[in-house]
């Protein structure tokens, strides 16, 4: 008999899915297992509690990290493309360049759009 067949076909980048997979499970059970941890003490009284507007400020600090991660991932991903493409074709690397850059402008504008409300969020509150 030849070899067998397996069970499931495996597909390209499932081991990227399956690591992000991992990370958001995990990062969710730290979420959840963390959160007694900010409870109040059973007397009623805080000791030495956290400001009232921790939760708030750890709020816009995550806000304004996931921008600017997603901005930094799509830029790049935006010039490795234009770069590859570039290499392909090297006679439309002009038109290519121009249109890189006007994404990446427009990622940018978007970007400090988010990361300014976040900062008025904060001082404005």
């Amino acid at each position: 008999m030849g070899p067998r067949a397996s069970a499931a076909p495996k597909i390209k980048g499932d081991a990227r899915v399956n690591k992000l997979t991992c990370i958001l499970a995990l990062s969710v059970v730290v979420l959840l297992v963390a959160s007694p941890a900010f409870a109040q003490p059973a007397g009623g009284t805080p000791a030495a509690a956290a400001p009232a507007s921790f939760s708030m400020d750890l709020g816009i600090a995550l806000g304004a990290g996931i921008v600017i991660l997603g901005a930094g991932f799509g830029i790049g991903r935006i010039g490795g493309s234009a770069v590859e493409s570039m290499a392909r074709q090297p006679e439309v690397a002009d038109k290519i360049q121009g249109a890189m850059i006007v994404s990446a402008a427009l990622i940018e504008g978007a970007t400090f759009f988010a990361l300014l409300v976040c900062l008025l969020k904060l001082f404005f509150k």
